[in-house]
């Protein structure tokens, strides 16, 4: 059943990206409709303004007879010079009546064009909505019945959680943390500046990006001090031991927010030294810090996305992933741990990231 479990949960964030993807499509391609819909009001404005000259032309014409024909301005000509100042004069109204009607029929075949691109548009829209409602749906069904399995296994509600990891997640852990931490020293001493300035304007790119493209939710603010926090949202379970129902100890905190693409951002500058998919922590990202001298490690779990992989180089406010509700948890949130020095298995190092971040 676990394996069950963990087959789904992978589904469910493939899903999750797909809908995000699709979503995005959808949102393209109404601004691509909203803007061809601008265009035909112009084009449709020229066209008027121009049907109306015309139709001014055509009735002066009517009062005053039709227009002179090159023989009547020869013959009622008094002289040669006089013929020819009428007839560059016809000349240039005849041109004027030609270029207004190429003008329009220029701005009718666009006008046209533009409302039949519209028409395609819409029906690629209304297709594409109606995948996304099909992939909510699969995606709905995925996750009622990861729900399911998980009851079956007496896992809690709520947005409690097991932190707890396989044995071979920890020695992994274990061992990229190591690397981790010669890497977070070596950019503390200065050895990685270059890296490091190449991350940052990756980060700040990718943090402009994310601004404009998340939809409905923005980056937190970054904070003075050592860390910032990780997620806007409130703190739905805290640090410490729980009672009555969740008994147990909780090794950090949930920050719970219900909004869509709510980012997740590190809290400070550090390397990545696990950023994995994990059977109950789901999209889960470890970083390791070096801040004055002394070793600091931060957890993100239960995420949608994660956009930071093994060993990136991440900065203070950066975002790193996407809020969600994957792994052994059923509502959307971020489980948060800090720890002064390493991660370590048995989670006794562990602290109350309140009291260094302010929620």
């Amino acid at each position: 059943m676990k394996a069950q479990i963990k087959n789904l949960q992978m589904s469910i964030v493939d899903a999750n990206e797909k809908i995000r993807d699709k979503q995005q499509q959808v949102d393209d391609t109404k601004q691509k409709i909203n803007d061809l819909e601008a265009q035909i009001k112009v084009l449709q404005k020229r066209i008027d303004e121009r049907n109306q000259l015309l139709k001014q032309r055509a009735r002066a014409m009517q009062q005053n007879g039709t227009s002179a024909s090159y023989l009547d301005v020869i013959l009622t000509s008094k002289s040669f010079g006089e013929m020819l100042d009428r007839l560059s004069a016809v000349n240039t109204i005849v041109n004027a009546d030609k270029d207004i009607m190429m003008q329009q029929k220029r701005d009718q075949d666009k006008l046209k064009a533009a409302q039949a691109e519209v028409e395609k548009k819409l029906s690629e829209l209304q297709g594409m909505l109606n995948q996304l409602e099909k992939m909510k749906a699969d995606f709905n069904a995925k996750k009622s019945q990861a729900n399911a399995l998980m009851q079956k296994l007496g896992q809690k509600k709520d947005d409690i959680e097991k932190e707890k990891l396989s044995m071979s997640e920890q020695n992994d852990l274990l061992s990229a943390q190591k690397a981790a931490i010669d890497k977070a020293i070596q950019m503390e001493k200065g050895r990685l500046a270059d890296e490091a300035q190449k991350a940052a304007e990756q980060a700040k790119q990718q943090n402009e990006s994310s601004l404009s493209s998340s939809g409905s939710s923005s980056l937190p603010p970054v904070t003075s001090g050592m860390f910032t926090r990780p997620a806007e949202g409130y703190i739905s379970s805290g640090f410490g031991a729980r009672e009555g129902t969740y008994s147990g100890f909780h090794y950090g905190v949930d920050i719970a927010n219900p909004g869509s693409n709510v980012p997740i951002v590190a809290t400070a500058d550090g390397v990545v030294s696990r950023s994995y998919l994990s059977s109950s922590y789901g999209n889960c990202i470890f970083i390791t810090h070096d801040i004055n001298g002394k070793i600091y490690t931060t957890v993100y779990a239960h995420m949608s996305a994660r956009l930071v992989g093994n060993g990136a180089v991440v900065h203070k406010g950066q975002q790193i992933g996407i809020m969600g509700s994957t792994g052994e948890s059923t509502g959307q949130h971020l489980h948060f741990e800090l720890y002064p020095g390493p991660w370590i298995p048995s989670h006794a190092t562990a602290v109350d990231p309140t009291h260094y971040i302010n929620f």
